[in-house]
């Protein structure tokens, strides 16, 4: 009989589903398979000759590097958690595995890493912790569920929709799934600030005008209305609405036709009306400064959104939603929120809701170059530390200023320990003395480890 010829090993590689690649003593990448490919969006090409932490960005990189700790023990890690970010800036999860690697005398030549993507299993947890999603609207708290239960049924109707909320709580989202889910989702979605404008403006924004209205109208124009003909008309701040303006609002709903400034002939609408307030609106009808005709046409269908203080469980989903928009549009590779960060975020009040939370990551991927979002990076109301800018620097002037202080910082708290100071900024040793040089920054003759 025959023996079967034995398969190569760059053939077994090639085939499995997990990501493999090794590398030498001097952590360069010397191969790289098509599952590592896949999981990391790296061709292998990029990957081969290039130290591993540039290649494979993951959260174990910043000092807890596992194959690192396979080198230096001898003992291999099996099915060590971890994320990656990849080139597009969304975070990966998997699990990792090391190996040393020999050659044929047993020498160790370098280390051998696995690694799995998990993003279905992390996709199965998320539901099984009951996170919900509906377009741009994630949540996991169960006042958030009941809106997510009853979206799809008011997205299917044509109903016009009132939704009430706080300022920064998402009411624009919200209006934009309903569009996105409801029949009208091939025509175009209209958003217009009623507060934005003043009454004659807001008139001639919403209904449009004829030529020769008024000066200066030197072309007929559409307003809204005619613009989100087929779609959906979102109408934020309606309650700022001036008494004159409400009552054209209430004619347009009532009769489906509106007349653009200049013109008597009416034009019918065929728009779809969502309606939005951060007022109590039945308090404005008390109060004489809504029309209580006009909120019952509007609020057919109501929609009441939670503030996030009252949603905390939400954070932490929220914050890896923008950690992974702000990664890909700002090309870094910043992992997320250290514990301490993580705690700043959900003891604080939140009275700017959703926004509020989006900004501060935003200010936080301005000082936060790579690793974890630490309580530094943070904005000052949140526990992070001001830093000042003095005359007309420009941003990267600013950024250059607080990188040398949180720098220095670090240094000085360490005793001038580069090792103990790359960890306390969350960043690689190797980026430390890059940054360092960037900067100009002096460093004493002696590293902080040989103090006594």
């Amino acid at each position: 009989m025959v023996p079967p010829k034995p398969i190569p090993t760059s053939t077994i590689l090639e085939s499995i589903s997990d990501g493999v690649f090794t590398v030498d003593l001097d952590w360069r990448v010397t191969s790289f398979n098509r599952a590592a490919e896949e999981i990391t969006g790296l061709s292998r090409d990029d990957a081969v000759g290039r130290r591993c932490a540039e290649v494979f960005k993951a959260n174990l990189c910043e000092g807890r590097c596992p194959l690192h700790a396979t080198l230096e023990s001898g003992r291999p890690i099996i099915n060590q958690p971890a994320f990656i970010v990849n080139p597009a800036g969304d975070r990966v999860p998997i699990s990792v595995s090391t190996a040393l690697l020999r050659d044929s005398d047993g020498v160790i030549v370098g280390g051998a890493e696995t690694f799995r993507d998990l993003s279905l299993v992390e996709e199965l947890r998320r539901e099984i912790e009951g996170t919900y999603r509906m377009g741009d609207l994630i949540s996991r708290s169960q006042s958030m569920r009941n809106i997510f239960d009853v979206l799809p049924a008011i997205s299917s109707s044509l109903a016009t929709v009132l939704i009430q909320g706080e300022t920064g709580t998402g009411k624009e989202l919200v209006a934009r799934a309903v569009h996105d889910h409801s029949p009208r989702a091939d025509g175009p979605f209209v958003a217009v600030n009623c507060a934005a404008f003043p009454e004659t403006l807001l008139e001639s924004e919403l209904f449009g005008y004829r030529k020769g209205a008024f000066t200066g109208a030197t072309k007929d124009r559409p307003g809204r209305f005619g613009v989100a003909k087929g779609g959906s008309l979102f109408l934020d701040e309606v309650g700022e609405m001036t008494p004159a303006m409400q009552v054209r609002l209430l004619r347009v709903l009532q009769e489906k036709t509106y007349e653009p400034l200049g013109s008597s002939k009416p034009v019918r609408t065929d728009v779809r009306v969502i309606a939005a307030t951060n007022l109590n609106l039945e308090r404005a009808i008390e109060d004489g400064a809504f029309r209580e005709d006009l909120f019952y046409r509007i609020n057919v269908v109501r929609v009441d959104l939670p503030p996030l203080r009252q949603r905390k469980e939400d954070i932490p989903l929220l914050v890896n939603h923008f950690v992974s928009r702000f990664n890909r549009l700002q090309q870094k590779q910043v992992f997320g929120l250290s514990p301490s960060s993580m705690e700043l975020l959900m003891a604080h009040d939140w009275p700017g809701n959703v926004r509020e939370l989006e900004n501060a990551i935003e200010h936080a991927f301005v000082l936060c170059l790579e690793g974890d979002i630490e309580p530094r990076h943070l904005p000052p109301a949140l526990g992070g530390r001001p830093f000042a800018v003095v005359g007309r620097n420009t941003l990267q002037e600013t950024v250059r200023t607080t990188e040398r202080t949180a720098i220095l910082d670090a240094l000085a708290r360490n005793g001038d320990n580069r090792d103990q100071a790359a960890m306390d900024l969350g960043i690689h040793r190797s980026t430390l003395f890059r940054k360092v040089k960037e900067l100009g920054i002096r460093l004493p003759e002696t590293d902080g480890r040989s103090k006594s």
